[in-house]
């Protein structure tokens, strides 16, 4: 690549580095430390090939500022949990709109072939689902109580199995992002299908009004979760397909610890999920009102958080952004 398009193409980065370095009051750790990473890259790209010129001299002086900010910032801040919540997750979440929105038409698509298979076809329920579940919830039926799987055992005891369970399905879509994004839309595919074959066989048995609604207390926050994990698995396999000026390995260190990042930061909501499923979920017959305002605040939490939030915040560091250049 000729010197004038190597710059060309990378000066608005390297001058929005510029700019974060000199407010760098405002620039977490974790921020100086991915801009250490992309400028030592195209730093070593420079240096190898144009030894001598006046851009390998600047790059090399942007990286010793960065790398100095990062040394001065070492200690960590007594607030970096609550900046973490505050600004740098819902930051990247931002970052990952669009990775999110395809794990979301995924999960809808998966969804309504679940539910198409198993409306014309007798045999799709028990290949999904199983037969023992199939049996089980049967006979549940029979006996009045089609969600009676939810109370089966002790609510302590079926606390910290289900939010363990969750927590560890959430790193599994994470974690198979690293087939290039293929293992994350897969296992994101089948559990869509599970959910669409599992609604239509309420429907089918006539008892989705009374079980839909006792499924969504704990399952608003628990598939929203799902979804929002395999956009962790995207951004990571993306991160290896589309390293764009980067090199494959820097681009999928910085892809891997954003993902990383969007995981723990589910850990919280899948111990309100695992909460409302062992401690709420099993009073199916409580009054619809009070269904409704779970599900109403549980879906309000995560629909905020995740998106409306993350898209006031860009707005205004944007906004400050402009007002200091």
């Amino acid at each position: 690549m000729r010197e004038a398009n190597f710059i060309r193409q990378n000066k608005p980065r390297w001058e929005e580095f510029e700019k974060i370095v000199s407010r760098q009051k405002q620039a977490s750790p974790d921020k100086l430390a991915a801009l250490f990473i992309q400028i030592t890259d195209d730093l070593s790209f420079s240096h190898t090939q144009y030894p001598n010129s006046r851009t390998t001299q600047y790059l090399n002086a942007l990286a010793g500022k960065i790398h100095l900010e990062i040394y001065k910032n070492k200690r960590e801040d007594k607030n970096r949990l609550i900046t973490f919540w505050k600004e740098e997750l819902p930051l990247i979440m931002y970052e990952v709109r669009k990775p999110l929105f395809y794990s979301f038409l995924i999960f809808m698509i998966a969804g309504v072939i679940g539910i198409v298979s198993t409306a014309y076809d007798d045999t799709f329920v028990r290949l999904i689902l199983g037969d023992g579940y199939v049996n089980m919830t049967l006979e549940n039926i029979k006996n009045g109580n089609p969600t009676q799987v939810y109370s089966g055992a002790g609510p302590i005891e079926m606390f910290f199995q289900i939010t363990l369970n969750n927590i560890l399905v959430s790193f599994k879509v994470f974690v198979y992002g690293v087939f290039a994004s293929i293992g994350t839309g897969f296992y994101l595919f089948y559990n869509g299908l599970m959910v669409g074959t599992f609604i239509m066989f309420f429907f089918q048995e006539r008892e989705l009004v009374q079980a839909l609604p006792v499924i969504m207390l704990h399952g608003t926050v628990e598939l929203s979760s799902i979804v929002i994990a395999a956009a962790a698995g995207f951004t990571m396999g993306n991160s290896i397909l589309f390293p764009g000026t980067y090199s494959r390995l820097a681009s999928f260190k910085m892809g891997a610890l954003k993902g990383l990042k969007i995981v723990v930061g589910l850990v919280p909501f899948f111990i309100i999920a695992g909460f409302i499923e062992s401690f709420v979920t099993r009073f199916a017959f409580m009054h619809w009102s009070l269904k409704a305002i779970i599900i109403g605040v549980s879906a309000f939490l995560m629909v905020f958080y995740f998106i409306i939030y993350p898209i006031q915040l860009k707005r205004n560091e944007s906004f400050h952004t402009d007002r200091v250049s």
